[in-house]
Parts: C-alpha cells; sequence; structure tokens
C-alpha cells in the first residue's frame, strides 16, 4: 500500500502499470512491423514484396492509432454502444475499419510474405551453370 502522499488520483494508472504500457506497447509493435517489412522488401520489386508492405502499413495503422485509442477508452467499443449518448455510426465505423484493416492487412502481409518467399511457385527457377574450366587435352608430365 502507498502512503497518502503517493496515492495516485482516481482514473488515472500508475505509469508502470500493465493499463498505461499495453497502447505503447501496440504502439511500438505496429512501427517495428512496418520498419521489418519495408527492410525485408527494400530491393524487391515484384508484387510480392509490394503487397506484405501494403499489410504492413495496414497493421501499423491499425496497432499504433486504432487498438491503443480502444485500449485508452478513447474509442468507445460496441459492447459499451448502449452507454453512449452520440451517434451511432461512429463506433460501428470504427470497428469496421478496425477489422477490415487489420484482417486485410494480416492477409496482405502473408501473402506478400509468402509470395517474397516465392512458396508458390510451381517450377523451381534454373540454375545457372557455369561452363566448367577445362584444362588443355594434352598435359605434359614434368
Amino acid at each position: 500500500m502507498l502512503p497518502n502522499s503517493m496515492e495516485f488520483p482516481p482514473g488515472f494508472p500508475p505509469l508502470a502499470s500493465i493499463e498505461a504500457m499495453r497502447p505503447v506497447f501496440l504502439i511500438v509493435m505496429g512501427a517495428f512491423l512496418l520498419l521489418i517489412a519495408w527492410r525485408v522488401t527494400r530491393g524487391s520489386r515484384n508484387w510480392g514484396g509490394r503487397m506484405m508492405l501494403a499489410g504492413a502499413m495496414m497493421l501499423c495503422f491499425g496497432y499504433s492509432v486504432v487498438v491503443p485509442l480502444y485500449q485508452s477508452g478513447r474509442m468507445v467499443s460496441l459492447h459499451h454502444l448502449h452507454h453512449y449518448h452520440g451517434e451511432a455510426w461512429i463506433p460501428v465505423f470504427w470497428h469496421c475499419a478496425r477489422l477490415i484493416g487489420m484482417n486485410l492487412g494480416w492477409f496482405l502481409f502473408g501473402l506478400g510474405a509468402a509470395m517474397h518467399a516465392r512458396l508458390f511457385e510451381i517450377s523451381p527457377r534454373p540454375v545457372r551453370v557455369s561452363a566448367p574450366v577445362s584444362s588443355p587435352a594434352h598435359e605434359p608430365v614434368a
């Protein structure tokens, strides 16, 4: 128990609590996912890399903006819609944006990663074999 001088005001979580750290973790996770996808696809010019980066951008927006706003209580979830006194389309819009953005983001990220790793190619790429260096037919014996 904290002394009276160190108690937190009601509704103000301590900085090291799980409630205070969860939005920070989500923001860092979204930015890290985007950074890793950008580093992996930096030199790629195929559609797999583009799809993976597009999915990572959608996931970064979802994890860094939308989900922390839900976690911090800034956006009303559909479970608490009956206590909401504003227009009902706003929470429904953000819920749909979160569902579409996160699900489509994971789909594009996974499909792009699989295409970037060439998992869907049926025939393997031909291996270039360099011509062997041949020695002259008649070598002098010393």
